[in-house]
């Protein structure tokens, strides 16, 4: 009898255990519900976060999910970062140039006129102060976010019109859609810009709301047709040499997570960064190819007039923007102070392009 309450008090002991260890890995499980700015149709631009996502769920053993809905599906585009902030989703992945309209600085963490390309914009990030004053820029704001960059990419193409654009002169009464700092640039230059999502896009110009548009590069933008309704498609894209994009979880989410889902999560987006950027790399030349060949779209790149136009007018924006937000004023000298010290290396270490 004595022997059988012992074997029943470790079985007991054991079952107790095991509940507990049940309980704590319960605990432990995390869902992030996505809603996401870009389709995971457009490569390089929302074809990263799915695989993100698969790469949680592998890293994490299954503890850590992530559940990617498409533009539109749980949350707007637009609303994304009030949704995360106020715990009506636990996060979301978009980019910051999107809250311009909210917070000032925010166009420099997404693309910057005349900026950094990816790799230098990937060591202020991650090197220099960039990380840091990026969650501050946010605390500061007021949002309750914790934000991981989580993709980039390269050059985008300067922008689709109906005409060539051979002077400043011919971009005045133009309707047209525009990202970020670089929409500042062309409103002095008498354009009259709008920012709309990229699945809005074509219905805009097919229905002549807008006449011209910029959205990214060109084997994202061949998905959405641009070539079907205007063939001038112009180059360098000096609005946007690199765009960041980022994951914003919810600060309470993110405070309870455990460190290793924290430790994965970080990663996974840093390893996202090569991924998404090695992507973009690898599949442009094949879009201007067909562009060219199949769709009769003729390749323009702005003359040094032009470009000299649209650098002095960017600098123009980029004073008055800083006299009017001390923390925008912040975060592009700190910036400007990082690519000063790296244009040493830049001017002395790579091949000069032809």
């Amino acid at each position: 009898m004595k022997k059988t309450l012992t074997t029943l008090a470790v079985a007991a002991s054991m079952l107790t255990a095991t509940t507990a260890l049940s309980t704590a890995v319960a605990a432990d499980k995390l869902l992030l519900k996505t809603p996401i700015a870009f389709s995971t149709s457009l490569p390089g631009l929302g074809s990263p976060i799915p695989r993100v996502a698969k790469q949680l769920d592998l890293m994490s053993g299954g503890t850590l999910k992530m559940k990617v809905y498409e533009p539109g599906k749980l949350v707007k585009p637009f609303e994304i970062l009030d949704a995360v902030s106020s715990g009506k989703i636990n996060s979301g992945y978009t980019t910051a140039g999107y809250w311009a309209g909210k917070i000032p600085a925010a166009p420099l963490f997404s693309a910057v006129p005349f900026g950094p390309e990816a790799g230098e914009y990937m060591a202020w990030l991650y090197y220099g102060n960039g990380l840091s004053l990026y969650q501050e820029m946010y605390d500061q704001a007021g949002y309750n976010v914790k934000v991981i960059p989580c993709a980039v990419i390269a050059p985008e193409t300067s922008g689709w019109f109906g005409k060539e654009i051979k002077s400043a002169e011919d971009l005045k009464g133009l309707k047209m859609r525009f990202f970020g700092m670089g929409g500042k640039v062309m409103q002095k230059l008498g354009v009259a810009t709008s920012l709309l999502p990229g699945g809005e896009i074509f219905p805009a110009l097919e229905k002549g709301a807008i006449d011209a548009t910029e959205f990214s590069m060109p084997a994202i933008d061949k998905r959405l047709g641009f070539h079907k309704l205007v063939k001038f498609n112009y180059f360098p894209g000096w609005h946007q040499q690199a765009t960041l994009f980022e994951v914003l979880i919810n600060k309470d989410v993110w405070n309870k997570a455990s460190d290793q889902h924290k430790a994965i999560l970080e990663n996974a987006c840093k390893a996202s960064m090569t991924d998404s950027y090695a992507e973009g790399e690898a599949i442009q030349h094949e879009a201007l190819l067909e562009n060219v060949e199949k769709h009769g779209v003729t390749i323009k790149k702005w003359n040094e007039e032009m470009l000299g136009t649209f650098k002095k007018t960017w600098e123009e924006v980029a004073k008055e923007e800083s006299e009017k937000d001390a923390f925008f004023a912040k975060v592009l000298g700190d910036m400007n102070k990082f690519r000063e010290g790296y244009q040493i290396w830049k001017d002395n270490a790579f091949l000069p392009r032809k």
